[in-house]
């Protein structure tokens, strides 16, 4: 007897190249990642991610070159140094060869009769080390100028105050670049998230900063800005929109004395931008908060400025930060393994301006709860009846004052 065995069907795929199957994954990963990217105004460590395109008025460049070297990379910074040195070094050594090969200096080498304009100068190579020793005021003595050459005195001079231009310029540039206090925001540190929280009974936006020196900012103060594009009721469409948060400016608040990290605390009330923003508006909105933090290096007297940003998803809704302060034997201790720290707290999830009115509503009297259900039901309440019988009393005492008129007209 044949039985029916039912036999497994086996689709073949077809095969891919190797590249092909090994790039597959990581194309759908790219773009997994490419959504959940957001686009950043400020990065994390300050930089501003704009680049200026299409610049045509490329000039205004030149008219400050002092700000354009000092803004340059080290690299090309420490290139155009040597080259204009070098650059200077070979104009001048050829301008005393020319001297010399004009004057005939060149073909009287080894003759004491002759007078050449500088002594021991017998060729390009011994005059560019004679452009060097001058500019550079070396003076070893053995090429030396001689009082029988009126152009090579000139071309002393010239070079003696160009080299001393060039000099200024160079040595102020590189002296503004090494004593740029830009190094010095790479120790002031921000907090990685931003935390919404309840502090003293309001809704409240925070985020830490802290000085790892010793040597602190003189005259430190903090800024917020709020950048989210908006569209006006003209229909006008604003990109990246920049809205000051208040942290204190009203206050003094804003002003620090960062000897120890600090809390920076925003107010969300009606004048804040989030004042109509919820947990779950929170989550799909695409915002972000530039904190700028100025102050003067103690050690130098320059400005310092340090920037950080906080995107959405890095503003954590309920959590509060952890104390990093501890009071040790003499001395106040801080401990930066907790700098970044967060815990979970009870927090209303609605909107500021929600809370507001529930609080509101909760501490409304009861006569005026009953009031507001009252009219909700179109039904009098006992003030409009009170004033609806005055009201009905007053017009019957009209009527009978007018009734009472007619009759006294009548018997006259």
């Amino acid at each position: 007897m044949e039985q029916d065995v039912e036999s497994p069907v086996t689709i073949r795929q077809p095969k891919l190249p190797k590249q092909v199957r090994d790039d597959l994954p990581k194309k759908i990963v790219d773009k997994e990642q490419a959504k959940k990217k957001i686009q950043r105004y400020v990065r994390k460590d300050g930089k501003c991610n704009v680049h200026h395109g299409n610049v045509r008025e490329t000039y205004r460049y030149l008219t400050d070159i002092f700000t354009t070297l000092v803004d340059l990379k080290w690299r090309f910074n420490l290139f155009i140094f040597v080259l204009v040195y070098t650059v200077t070094w070979l104009f001048f050594g050829f301008m005393w060869w020319l001297i010399a090969y004009i004057r005939g200096d060149l073909e009287h080498i080894g003759d004491n009769q002759w007078t050449p304009c500088v002594n021991n100068l017998n060729g390009f190579v011994s005059a560019f080390l004679f452009s060097i020793e001058t500019e550079t005021t070396i003076g070893y003595g053995y090429r030396v100028i001689t009082d029988q050459c009126l152009e090579g005195i000139v071309l002393l001079l010239v070079q003696s105050v160009l080299g001393s231009i060039v000099n200024a310029f160079m040595v102020g540039c590189m002296f503004v670049k090494i004593s740029q206090p830009k190094k010095r925001a790479e120790t002031l540190v921000f907090s990685t998230n931003a935390v919404i929280s309840m502090r003293d009974g309001r809704l409240c936006l925070m985020f830490r900063v802290g000085d790892l020196r010793n040597s602190h900012i003189v005259e430190a103060s903090i800024r917020a800005k709020l950048i989210k594009s908006k569209q006006t009721k003209e229909g006008e469409f604003i990109p990246l929109n920049q809205t000051d948060m208040n942290v204190g400016y009203d206050t003094g608040d804003d002003r620090l004395f960062l000897v120890s990290p600090l809390i920076i605390c925003h107010e969300i009330n009606q004048h804040s931008p989030f004042w109509e923003i919820s947990q779950a508006h929170l989550s799909k909105d695409e915002l972000e908060i530039v904190v700028i933090l100025e102050g003067m290096v103690e050690a130098t007297g320059m400005t310092c400025q340090a920037r950080s940003s906080y995107v959405s998803s890095e503003i954590k809704w309920g959590y509060r930060f952890t104390p990093v302060l501890t009071l040790e034997d003499g001395f106040y201790e801080v401990d930066y393994n907790s700098f970044h720290q967060i815990y979970e707290t009870n927090t209303p999830s609605c909107s500021a301006r929600e809370l507001a009115e529930m609080t509101a509503r909760s501490r409304l009297p009861l006569t005026w709860s009953v009031a507001s259900k009252l009219s909700q039901q179109g039904l009098p309440n006992t003030d409009e009846r009170e004033e609806k019988e005055d009201h009905t009393g007053t017009d019957l005492t009209e009527r009978n004052g007018d009734i009472a008129n007619i009759e006294s007209e009548s018997k006259v």
